[in-house]
């Protein structure tokens, strides 16, 4: 069982890894909301590929990005792995926001080792569910992607995307019908590095739309002025040149 800890407070983040070792789970740390974020990422596409089950403990105040921020970014991006949040915030309104942005569970410092071991426990359980083969596939009107093979259909018929285009498609399946700015697009593709001024993601929308659209139909991938995009689950309802 794999367990990343994502906690900037070096106290906390040594004695939580040295005691989730000692029960035999195999933990990861990362000491910022950026670095965290990038780990979460490959955490979930490793049990992914090997079919294992993991939990992210997740520190809400982080530097560089908080804990709000990751959790939400993973879940846009279509991250499955389970989400323990950790917070000195106690207050009702704090734990509601952390849920709704994609946290499965809370737990408020200070906590007892034996109730955070029981927390994991339960979300490693539910994590079965959670990775059904029915979460596997993301479904758009008559786009297709399966997270297994990554494979692209398109009306039954396979489209081979390259691997920026997928990461961009799976993105965009993860959130149908929700605005996504072009910044958030940047993050979650091409990383926190990428220069914002660039036109990379005007580009590879202009790609993945030639490869998935319809012929002779409106677009899936829809331009909302001064915001971003959007992915329409029904681009029959759009008007053309949206």
């Amino acid at each position: 069982m794999h367990i990343l800890v994502v906690e900037d407070d070096t106290r906390v983040a040594d004695f939580l890894e040295r005691g989730l070792k000692a029960e035999g789970y195999k933990v990861r740390v990362a000491r910022d909301g950026i670095s965290g974020l990038e780990a979460a990422r490959d955490l979930d596409a490793m049990l992914r590929e090997l079919d294992q089950r993991g939990v992210i403990l997740l520190d809400l105040m982080l530097p560089k990005m908080t804990g709000m921020e990751v959790c939400q970014t993973l879940r846009a991006s279509g991250v499955l792995t389970p989400v323990l949040m950790l917070t000195a915030l106690g207050a009702v309104d704090d734990r509601v926001t952390g849920l709704r942005t994609g946290a499965d569970d809370y737990l408020v410092k200070p906590f007892s080792f034996e109730e955070l071991l029981a927390r994991i426990e339960a979300l490693l359980r539910r994590s079965r569910d959670q990775r059904a083969p029915a979460n596997r596939k993301l479904k758009a009107g008559g786009v297709e992607l399966d997270r297994t093979t990554m494979r692209v259909s398109r009306d039954g018929e396979e489209v081979v995307l390259t691997a920026r285009e997928l990461a961009l498609l799976e993105l965009f399946l993860s959130s149908p019908g929700r605005v996504l700015s072009r910044e958030r697009i940047l993050s979650n593709v091409w990383g926190v590095d990428e220069d914002p001024l660039t036109n990379v993601v005007d580009v590879y929308v202009r790609r993945l739309r030639a490869k998935i659209d319809p012929p002779n139909a409106p677009s899936f991938l829809t331009t909302v002025r001064g915001l971003g995009y959007r992915l329409e689950p029904d681009p029959a309802k759009v008007p053309l040149g949206a």
